[in-house]
């Protein structure tokens, strides 16, 4: 029965990172001819308008304020930041470059509990985030003649995702996990209207707008959805090695989608970030299982 159970966790989290990706391709085809800001509030009003009705099919409607708890809000201000740099990134990027950029952000919330909450990290997993940190280098290539200026806000999604992370831990045990999905999406959407009024000319959207931005809206909640569903069928040991796929299914967007091919020095970073972000979660499951040799490193 475990068995079954951790293929079905690991078949829910895969079939997230294509529904997040899927969306993200979506959005990328809007970029072409849509200023970022504004895709990212159509992108709401469709989130909203798929996820109001799981919110009321699900007897949910009086547990909205939860969404507005000071410590989903917070979190979801984190994400504000997370997604802002994102679609701008990606405005400019390949998709896959810009997704492996963001995937070092688990290793980040390490860093960020070591420096800042004197959480015991250790040498390994400090000398990992440094591994990971350099494979995101070497997608970026500061300097290369195929870099962008706007790797940077590669960095800064995966520095607000794991700020995000790490408010999650205080954001109170019995809030839904669909409160705290409308809570990102409501915000994210008021945050980049706000951005869209001040910073960008607006276009008039066209038919193609409306129905990507459709789909968008669909693969996002499918997402959420099916990562909150990977956890609760799996233990998070089991489950959290698989979020990496996220750099296969921007790969093969990537190449099928826009016909972006990454460079050698780009792949190499990939996998530096993958073998890290792995190292460091079979650390963390080891350790969960009392493993005093593990536990010192």
């Amino acid at each position: 029965m475990a068995i079954s159970q951790n293929f079905r966790g690991i078949g829910a989290i895969l079939l997230a990172c294509g529904a997040f990706v899927a969306n993200d391709t979506c959005m990328k085809l809007a970029l072409a001819d849509a200023p970022p800001f504004q895709v990212l509030v159509m992108r709401g009003i469709a989130a909203l308008l798929w996820c109001l009705p799981v919110v009321y099919a699900m007897g949910l409607i009086r547990e909205l304020p939860k969404a507005f708890h000071p410590w989903v809000v917070l979190r979801s201000v984190s994400e504000v930041v997370a997604i802002l740099c994102f679609i701008v990134a990606l405005k400019h990027m390949p998709i896959a470059d810009v997704t492996a950029i963001a995937q070092i952000a688990p290793l980040v919330v390490l860093l960020g509990m070591w420096l800042f909450f004197g959480e015991k990290v250790g040498g390994l997993r400090i000398a990992l985030v440094g591994l990971g940190i350099t494979g995101a280098l070497l997608v970026a290539q500061p300097g290369g003649e195929t870099a962008s200026p706007f790797a940077i806000f590669g960095f800064f999604t995966a520095v607000g995702a794991a700020l995000r992370d790490i408010l999650s831990r205080k954001v109170p045990a019995r809030t839904p996990a669909l409160m705290v999905t409308f809570s990102t999406l409501f915000i994210v959407m008021a945050s980049a209207l706000v951005m869209s009024m001040l910073f960008e000319t607006q276009v008039q959207p066209t038919f193609r707008h409306g129905w990507l931005m459709f789909i968008a809206g669909f693969f996002l909640m499918c997402g959420h959805t099916l990562v909150f569903m990977a956890y609760r069928i799996a233990p998070a040991r089991v489950v959290a090695p698989f979020n990496y796929s996220f750099m296969i299914w921007a790969g093969l967007s990537g190449l099928l989608v826009f016909g972006e091919v990454p460079n050698a020095l780009a792949i190499g970073g990939m996998l530096l970030i993958m073998a890290a972000g792995l190292a460091v979660v079979l650390l963390e499951g080891r350790t969960r299982q009392g493993d005093p040799a593990v536990a010192k490193n």
